[in-house]
């Protein structure tokens, strides 16, 4: 028994139908924009929508609370010269429980700030740039100790020197 696809002569049988495939450049170039597309994305949601929604999260509530500290004197070599310096010195947070915190570790903080300050150079101290990076070293000193005693360091905001005096 003979098939009907024998009995067709092979010049009238249909050809097999030619798959259209679009030219390779073009798949590379239409890949390209939808990866790009897809990390813009992925960065402006990380950039944009995660910070937004973790300053909400994090935003500190309320007004500033400002803790004074004692003043602090400490000598400190310049060359061969015996120099002193006198700061005074208000943590802000708006967290009362994290200004408890502090006043119930005075002795530490006092402690930690006494040694950071009697290691500092004259010379750098005599520069606004020298202030500020002993402001910010000031600051992670007292969130230390915060973060050591169950506090949230976050929540130690600021430090500021309401008199600095060097002789």
């Amino acid at each position: 028994m003979a098939t009907a696809s024998a009995d067709i002569p092979a010049e009238t049988a249909p050809a097999p139908a030619k798959k259209r495939s679009l030219p390779l450049w073009l798949l590379i170039v239409i890949g390209t924009v939808v990866l790009g597309g897809g990390v813009g994305g992925a960065m402006a949601l990380h950039l944009f929508g995660s910070s937004a929604a973790h300053a909400k999260m994090k935003a500190p509530s309320g007004p500033p609370i400002y803790l004074p500290l004692k003043p602090f004197v400490v000598n400190f070599q310049a060359g061969q010269v015996v120099r002193y310096l006198q700061v005074s010195i208000q943590v802000m947070s708006r967290d009362p429980k994290t200004i408890a915190l502090l006043k119930q570790n005075d002795p530490m903080i006092r402690n930690d700030l006494l040694l950071l300050l009697g290691g500092q150079q004259y010379t750098t101290l005599d520069t606004e740039a020298g202030k500020e990076a002993l402001r910010a070293q000031v600051l992670g000193a007292i969130r230390t100790v915060t973060a050591r005693n169950g506090g949230r360091p976050g929540n130690v905001e600021a430090i500021y020197f309401t008199s600095f005096v060097m002789q």
